[in-house]
């Protein structure tokens, strides 16, 4: 008794760290920022309870559109990353061997040293009008003057895929480093090529890398706030930008709050929605 007591007694210890962190910093925070959504100001200090924040997302085009096209090309980036992702992480985890495995990992490792701001700024330094690429352009005689590549949403999606590049490339290489590969030969005894083998084989096995590393850079594309902005300039129509106006700009924490909200419920909705459409559950897709 004495043992199992004290068992339980280091668990909670142990445990308390997370749970401060999760109530101060999380739960907390969301508690009180829907508790402000629904609120209208009548006179200094008095307040009361109303769902027209709520409504005005709706019924304004611009606020609906504007999330609707940040969960679009949110969308597409995961899926542009995930295609750039899979096969860096498979020659990582399967076919690079000794040093340059190390060397490869930490290639797409350093990026990320530095801060999103930091890198961010280094696209806008080749990219605009008198940068780097611009002058290159010109000089290969390719085009007659500057060449202004930002503020445009090729460039936008480009800057999303990139800073989220490691957090795909991650999770599948720690599932895929678990591949038998005695089943990829097995694929190959049983007469099938290089695409059954992937179909049947690589991708159902990696599917819970793919679906956590889905989730985590499709959260982050779409609450991503430096990319959208610097990159596609003040038209880029992204929706923390309008959670950003109405908090900075408007002084309206009501409507940024549920502004707040709603890209979270709208987001939780669509990662939802991901793992039915996959087939695979929360708890089994983080476990991996």
């Amino acid at each position: 008794m004495m043992k199992m007591t004290g068992s339980r007694l280091t668990l909670y210890l142990l445990m308390t760290p997370l749970l401060l962190t999760l109530g101060l910093l999380i739960l907390f925070p969301h508690l009180d920022m829907i508790g402000i959504s629904l609120r209208e100001q009548i006179s200094y200090g008095e307040y009361r309870f109303t769902t027209d924040h709520y409504m005005e997302f709706f019924t304004e085009p611009l606020y609906w559109r504007t999330f609707l096209r940040t969960a679009v090309m949110s969308i597409m980036a995961t899926a542009i990353t995930l295609v750039i992702a899979f096969p860096i992480a498979w020659y990582i985890a399967k076919l690079a061997r000794g040093r340059s495995r190390s060397l490869m990992f930490l290639a797409c490792l350093i990026p990320f040293w530095v801060s999103e701001l930091v890198r961010t700024y280094g696209w806008m330094i080749l990219l605009r009008e008198t940068g780097v690429v611009s002058n290159v352009l010109q000089w290969m005689g390719l085009v007659d003057g500057p060449v202004e590549l930002l503020y445009n949403d090729v460039t936008v999606m480009m800057g999303l895929v990139y800073s989220s590049m490691l957090f795909m490339v991650v999770p599948l290489i720690t599932t895929l480093d678990g591949l038998d590969d005695s089943l990829v030969e097995a694929a190959y005894d049983l007469g099938g090529n290089g695409f059954h083998a992937l179909k049947e084989v690589i991708i159902p096995y990696a599917m819970p890398g793919i679906v956590s590393g889905c989730i985590v850079v499709f959260m982050l594309t779409l609450g991503n706030y430096l990319t959208p902005t610097l990159l596609g300039g003040k038209d880029s129509l992204w929706f923390t930008d309008q959670i950003f106006t109405q908090f900075i700009t408007r002084f309206n924490w009501e409507q940024g709050s549920a502004f707040g909200v709603l890209l979270l419920v709208l987001s939780s909705l669509i990662v939802w929605l991901g793992l039915k459409l996959s087939g695979q559950s929360f708890r089994d897709t983080m476990g991996k």
